[in-house]
């Protein structure tokens, strides 16, 4: 079995990314790792090229500017990496995921178990979304609570916006991949971040969904779907992270918007049916 791993980033560095985290977090269980940099304003290629792994091979792209329509131009960027993987599973991990150096053979096994398996297209993993420090995550239906990052290099698929993977059965329509779970959860960082760089971050690319760049203010979330994490972050990780303690707290006069309620009402809806209502891009197996 041969395991390629797949990346994009660009101005990872003043944007915040821990990416080498993220890159050397799956490293020693796959056999190449493509990377794809695109044209940045700081060093981000010259900080992955000093990795000098043998598996890591880089791309140097170029966005596409004029691409302004509902982030497809991640869907671009993504795929061209995918399409440049040799292995028998392609796994996705974006600039601000880890995967927990305790789960790395578990991730393995579940790709060796389903390698000869044509009705798996793909392997699924449950999300933390850690949110204003390391000690407090989201669990909300608004937030991804699972997500395919793994797929067979074999199926034709693509990503329309970088996020999720559509099969082409036929030429004219897609479907979500097939999956099974692999009972491992992704550490999601993106927005432990400072404010100052989530909101550089929202000037450089939310052009890219055809809108202005949105003012992003940590305070003004739920406090309901904020949960306390009392488990072990991966190690590579925990000198990046930062040392606040305690839970998350939100401005206590914030007013929830209506998808925010409408999230609410789903939250009451899964606890008094036994539900899980958070959107899923695939279909388990």
């Amino acid at each position: 079995m041969r395991v390629s791993a797949f990346t994009f980033i660009r101005n990872g560095q003043i944007l915040g990314y821990p990416f080498i985290q993220s890159i050397k977090s799956i490293l020693p269980i796959v056999d190449e790792f493509v990377i794809n940099v695109g044209a940045s304003e700081d060093d981000t290629l010259e900080a992955i090229q000093s990795i000098d792994d043998s598996k890591i091979r880089i791309i140097q792209s170029n966005w596409n500017d004029n691409m302004q329509d509902r982030g497809y131009v991640y869907g671009q960027q993504k795929m061209i990496a995918q399409f440049n993987c040799t292995g028998d599973w392609a796994f996705y991990i974006e600039g601000d995921e880890i995967y927990h150096e305790d789960d790395l053979d578990k991730i393995y096994f579940a790709m060796q178990q389903h390698l000869e398996n044509s009705n798996v297209e793909a392997l699924v993993f449950n999300f933390y979304h850690f949110y204003g420090n390391a000690n407090s995550y989201l669990d909300s239906p608004g937030w991804y609570r699972s997500e395919a990052r793994i797929i067979k290099n074999s199926v034709r698929s693509y990503a329309p916006d970088g996020l999720f993977w559509l099969v082409l059965d036929q030429n004219k329509t897609g479907r979500y991949p097939k999956a099974k779970h692999t009972g491992v959860t992704c550490f999601h960082y993106g927005w432990v971040r400072s404010e100052n760089q989530m909101n550089l971050k929202s000037e450089k690319v939310q052009k890219y969904w055809g809108g202005n760049p949105k003012k992003i203010d940590y305070s003004k979330i739920d406090q309901l779907i904020i949960k306390e994490f009392n488990g072990t972050h991966p190690k590579i990780i925990q000198e990046w992270l930062p040392k606040n303690s305690g839970l998350f707290e939100v401005d206590p006069s914030y007013k929830l918007t209506k998808k925010q309620k409408k999230h609410r009402l789903m939250i009451k809806i899964e606890k008094l049916f036994g539900l899980e209502l958070s959107k899923k891009h695939y279909k388990l197996v």
